[in-house]
């Protein structure tokens, strides 16, 4: 954690420990506010909201600061090209995809070529684009360029942090089980009885892999001849970033036609409001019991929400009184809704009448992502020549749908 954020949490500790003061004498001598302390209490909780909002940039910015940190050019030396056969086939392949990058196909050695061909897909995809290149297809990227780009990735979309991801190794489609078992039980055997049968209740969903692409990335000439320029660190992030963008919306909204199942299509509504505009502490209450005990209590349970979605929680108080947010006033510590933890995610719904802005369970258990190895950057050299830049186009195969929709229930508003 870096200094200013550790301060940021601390004066966000002292606020909050100010209001919550305030708040405590009130209840114990039983009286309202006075003017001065009513001044102090609303700007005690205004220096909270504003301090949590400097929080989240602080934390976006060093998350994304992790993705470049440990390839930084004052960290990193390019290792001299090894003769000994021993020498790691993944490291050769990612030094010559490096090259590839920076130099384009024609300026490598016969072996280099070789070695970088082991890892070329003939795409459709890119064909279909029509694009001008040295080959119609892509190059899969090496391990390590997969990592960035899936963390931008992640970055941009809470809900894929938050759910089961497998990798699979081709794009084939996959027959994955569903299962709801929660009202399966077993029985007391009597003496000399024969056991009774009960069938599971099984189901299946497929999960394909739909293309998804950063669309081009232009890069000048005059960059990519700078060895101070982290090409190999600064591409995987905007690729990642531009996928992330356009694959998150569906993971949480997507109709399942030709592209992901969102998850907050598919949820059940465990919760509906009586108010098309407002949600109280009850509804939140009665939304975690939709969700069964074995989901709500296994240590996983969450809430799920937009930024918009956490603001309007932030307003809301207990029976008591107590706001529901609590905010973190430690590192290592979340900030919780109610004393759950929560996840944001912008793609989903904001607060408006008949949506299904907020949902709640155990969101690993109810919906599994997929994600197939061997992304694959293809790099347009002649297509912009004029312009003295190089194009990279990067593509990720993807899918998702909702594994046990009993895990995790959805809250909607009332419809006007």
């Amino acid at each position: 954690m870096n200094e200013r954020l550790r301060r940021l949490l601390e004066q966000r500790a002292t606020a909050w420990a100010q209001v919550q003061d305030i708040r405590e004498r009130l209840e114990r001598e039983n009286r309202d506010l006075t003017t001065e302390e009513n001044e102090t209490y609303e700007r005690g909780l205004a220096d909270v909201e504003r301090l949590s909002q400097d929080i989240e940039r602080e934390e976006r910015a060093e998350r994304q600061h992790r993705l470049v940190d440990d390839l930084a050019p004052d960290n990193r030396s390019t290792p001299p090209r090894s003769e000994d056969p021993e020498r790691d086939s993944g490291e050769e392949y990612r030094d010559a995809f490096g090259r590839y990058l920076r130099r384009g196909l024609g300026r490598l050695s016969g072996e280099e070529q070789d070695l970088l061909q082991r890892g070329f897909v003939d795409s459709p995809e890119m064909r279909a684009q029509g694009v001008g290149n040295d080959a119609a297809g892509g190059y899969t990227v090496p391990e390590e360029f997969l990592r960035r780009m899936t963390e931008a990735l992640r970055d941009f979309g809470g809900i894929l942090s938050v759910v089961e991801v497998m990798n699979t190794s081709t794009g084939a489609d996959i027959r994955w089980p569903t299962s709801d078992e929660t009202n399966s039980k077993g029985a007391l055997l009597d003496e000399n009885t024969q056991v009774t049968e009960q069938d599971l209740l099984l189901g299946t969903t497929k999960l394909g892999a739909f293309t998804y692409t950063s669309k081009i990335v232009r890069v000048s000439l005059q960059l990519l001849q700078d060895t101070a320029f982290d090409l190999e660190t600064w591409l995987p992030k905007k690729l990642g970033e531009r996928i992330g963008r356009a694959s998150s919306e569906h993971f949480a909204v997507g109709d399942g036609v030709n592209k992901p199942q969102g998850l907050f299509t598919a949820l059940g509504v465990g919760k509906e409001t009586a108010s098309a505009t407002t949600i109280k502490y009850d509804d939140l209450v009665d939304l975690e019991h939709s969700v069964d005990p074995a989901y709500r209590q296994g240590g996983r349970a969450r809430y799920l929400l937009s930024d918009t979605g956490l603001a309007a929680i932030r307003k809301i108080k207990d029976d008591q009184g107590r706001p529901l947010w609590s905010p973190a006033l430690a590192e290592g510590v979340p900030s919780t809704i109610n004393g759950r933890p929560y996840t944001i995610d912008n793609n989903i719904a904001s607060f408006a009448a008949g949506a299904k802005p907020i949902a709640f369970g155990d969101f690993n258990a109810a919906y599994v992502a997929r994600i197939v190895a061997g992304a694959q950057t293809l790099r347009l050299t002649e297509r912009y020549a004029d312009f003295l830049q190089v194009g990279f186009l990067g593509f990720q195969r993807m899918d998702g749908r909702v594994n046990d929709a009993t895990a995790a229930k959805a809250l909607k508003l009332k419809a006007a």
